[in-house]
């Protein structure tokens, strides 16, 4: 399979505390991958400096065969590559919903209003928000707004999805509407690296789940592998906590 990114030896400190110890990863083309551990385990800090919203210590980020922490990387031009999700939607406010899966398009990707317009409303559609367009963020559920972030992730076509708990700042009604969406893209075969507590849900969609602690990966391997069967003591005492 073609491997989509590479992390090689990746490190990242702030100051004096290192939140990433030499980690070694790779995704390739649709695969899903689910980052587990406790919170401050690295999970998010990896996502974050794989799309370079953080810049890492040291290590390189292999995209497509190039390292694109290379100084003469167009960095900008890697990043539309990726599409990033985040807990707190990011939406942006004074737009309405068809305009915030627009903007980026257009200032991006340069595509025209008609074109990005068209686009985005075939992915609210997916994501079943398409009746919401004239909405703006305020008037929606939180559920709501994250289904257009994904909506607008998914617009600039992306080549891997970036989900940093999607489903952390929605209420327990809400979380399940948001993971229907997920199954549904990796059903489609799309590649996606999700950090996430939801075990029930990474067991369903995963083909690889990565368990982190303290800024290294401990172990990774198949759902079955890891959750049903984990070699690590520091992994089974993870789950023993979190699968109660």
């Amino acid at each position: 399979m073609e491997k989509i990114i590479e992390i090689q030896h990746l490190k990242k400190s702030f100051g004096n505390h290192e939140v990433l110890r030499d980690v070694n990863f790779s995704v390739s083309k649709g695969e899903v991958v689910c980052l587990i551990g406790s919170s401050g385990s690295g999970k998010s800090t990896l996502l974050r400096c794989i799309n370079l919203l953080e810049s890492p210590s040291g290590g390189e980020i292999i995209y497509k065969g190039q390292n694109i922490l290379n100084e003469n990387h167009d960095v900008k031009q890697y990043r539309t590559h990726l599409g990033m999700v985040f807990q707190q939607f990011n939406l942006f406010n004074n737009h309405n919903v068809l305009k915030n899966c627009v903007v980026g398009q257009q200032k991006v990707l340069k595509r025209s209003k008609e074109e990005a317009e068209r686009n985005a409303l075939k992915y609210l559609e997916i994501v079943g928000m398409d009746k919401y367009i004239n909405a703006k963020p305020s008037q929606l559920s939180g559920g709501q707004k994250q289904r257009v972030a994904i909506a607008r992730a998914l617009a600039m076509d992306p080549d891997v999805m970036l989900f940093d708990e999607p489903t952390s700042a929605l209420d327990p009604e809400m979380v399940g509407e948001v993971l229907k969406v997920m199954r549904m893209l990796a059903d489609q075969g799309n590649t996606m690296i999700i950090v996430t507590h939801e075990m029930e849900f990474a067991k369903e969609v995963s083909d690889r789940i990565v368990f982190m602690d303290k800024g290294v990966i401990v172990e990774e391997g198949s759902p079955d592998q890891v959750l049903v069967n984990p070699k690590h003591e520091r992994t089974k005492e993870f789950l023993k906590r979190t699968l109660k």
